[in-house]
């Protein structure tokens, strides 16, 4: 391998005996002379097993230690590392263990009722998590010669919804993955002083790239939270320190009611960021009120996930803002001409830079549509003001964040549809304090046919992941259309409010 490529055996050089990751549950921790022996040890056992550059190895696994022994490992051997999302039906996830057709498949023990099932799709699969694991990872030798690796040879494949519902693997090469890293390190000015709690998803590029990654280059430390409340963050931040951390709206929304927050001073934090979907302005007063400093950022699998930086005096006076692209990367504003958008146009976001992705697995249309010149096609849209600050404005198509999760509604639409007594049905995105957006269907049942909601709940568990099920059902007697016969969303909006 690569010297400059394994950074984390070159960062257990430096700072063999800084504590590099934390359990929050159990408060045990890893130096990063011991997370890096415990990566070597997994890598020798994998290629033990079998695997060889290239081959996929997954992991179905809430925020746990596994991830980084895996992630790691993948990266000393030239494999794939996928994780899975958890939230995800077992239908769902049998259908993306089918696409990146992975050697082997980690399932920790939280997720045993799975095993069987998901052993069916990949029959070399392990139950990770827990004292046998472990155990294991004393007994393991480390010692097997890795391979030689490249900047552009793959390093980890995250699932993203697609515009028809189906996930696309995003490919995300040693490039990706180290630059976004170093981008972020010093358009932040991250430094191994930082220290995070991180509750967001580890399936999720916020949960791996972020954050994580990057803080561990630097040589900072990593917390791994799991179950997240608002009394739960206050206390952690208090217990270890923390410095810096990333949470969704919803988790922001939950964490400024809480007593805690309002009785702690938080004086070890520099920053609270919010990503994944805009943040309610509320939010932003109440970490005014306290004197704490508070911003947005933007990004997405293909691209980051971190892309802007703003000052925290400027998010205050610019609500809304994500700030200014970072260091190492490129933004324009595209229009539907193909003109760049002017002082505050909208336009569609484009990025480029070495932390965008390399492709998408098994589908080159998609990689061919979204990389269009170089540049990385969000399918957002934003405008920036005369200073040049950036604001999310909206999405070009229909995509809904729920808590965080990307909802398409397309999916949502076709298995309703599917149901013996729907006629029509529409999904849209609704705002919402906690969630962000909540996702409603609006359905015509055939003959006038009152369907009880609980039933249409129980209907779409058999197919959809949790966050995906509609938390409003309309039943209502036509659907809105246009001159053209296509569903009026807008009106069905405005009809939402008079429901």
């Amino acid at each position: 391998m690569r010297w400059e490529l394994d950074w984390l055996e070159n960062r257990a050089r430096l700072s063999p005996n800084k504590r590099a990751i934390i359990d929050e549950d159990t408060n045990k921790s890893w130096t990063y002379e011991g997370l890096n022996n415990r990566s070597s040890s997994v890598a020798s056992w994998l290629k033990s097993q079998g695997i060889k550059k290239g081959d996929r190895v997954a992991l179905l696994s809430p925020n746990d230690i596994s991830y980084f022994d895996l992630l790691f490992a993948c990266g000393k051997i030239g494999a794939i590392f996928v994780p899975l999302n958890w939230r995800l039906s077992l239908h769902e996830l049998i259908e993306i263990l089918k696409d990146c057709t992975p050697i082997l498949l980690g399932v920790h023990q939280k997720f045993k009722n799975r095993f069987t099932s998901l052993q069916a799709v990949v029959p070399s699969s392990i139950i990770v998590g827990g004292h046998m694991y472990e155990e294991m990872m004393t007994l393991l030798d480390g010692s097997k010669q890795m391979e030689s690796i490249s900047e552009s040879d793959p390093l980890a494949m995250i699932y993203t919804g697609g515009t028809t519902g189906k996930p696309k693997g995003v490919v995300l090469s040693h490039q990706s993955i180290q630059w976004n890293a170093i981008n972020t390190i010093l358009s932040w000015n991250l430094s191994d002083e930082d220290v995070t709690i991180n509750y967001m998803p580890m399936f999720h590029t916020g949960g791996l790239n972020a954050l994580s990654l990057p803080i561990l280059m630097i040589g900072g430390t990593v917390v791994i939270g799991d179950q997240y409340s608002g009394e739960k963050v206050v206390n952690s931040i208090k217990q270890y320190n923390c410095t810096i951390i990333l949470l969704v709206p919803t988790m922001y929304h939950l964490l400024i009611q809480s007593d805690e927050f309002q009785k702690s001073a938080f004086p070890s934090m520099k920053i609270f960021l919010s990503g994944a979907a805009p943040c309610p302005l509320q939010v932003y007063e109440a970490f005014q009120k306290k004197g704490l400093a508070f911003k947005e950022g933007y990004g997405l699998t293909e691209a980051g996930p971190n892309n802007f930086y703003i000052q925290p005096g400027d998010a205050q006076i610019k609500r809304g803002s994500v700030g200014k692209p970072m260091l190492f990367n490129a933004v324009k504003l595209e229009k539907e001409d193909g003109q760049e958008a002017q002082v505050n146009e909208v336009g569609e976001i484009l990025i480029k830079g070495k932390h965008s992705f390399s492709h998408y697995w098994n589908n080159e249309l998609a990689t061919i549509e979204t990389k269009k010149g170089g540049w990385v096609h969000t399918g957002d849209l934003a405008r920036k003001d005369e200073e040049g600050f950036h604001y999310i404005v909206g999405r070009k198509k229909d995509m809904i964040i729920t808590g965080g999760e990307n909802v398409y509604p397309l999916e949502i639409e076709h298995w309703l549809a599917a149901h013996p007594f729907v006629d029509e049905v529409a999904v849209i995105g609704l705002p919402d304090q906690k969630w962000g957006e909540l996702v409603a269907a609006f359905i015509v049942t055939k003959n006038s046919y009152r369907i009880d909601e609980e039933e249409l709940k129980f209907y779409c568990e058999q197919k959809l992941g949790r966050y995906k099920i509609p938390k409003k059902f309309i039943q209502i007697e036509e659907l809105p259309k246009t001159h053209v016969g296509k569903i009026d969303k807008k009106k069905l909006k405005e009809l939402s409010i008079q429901t």
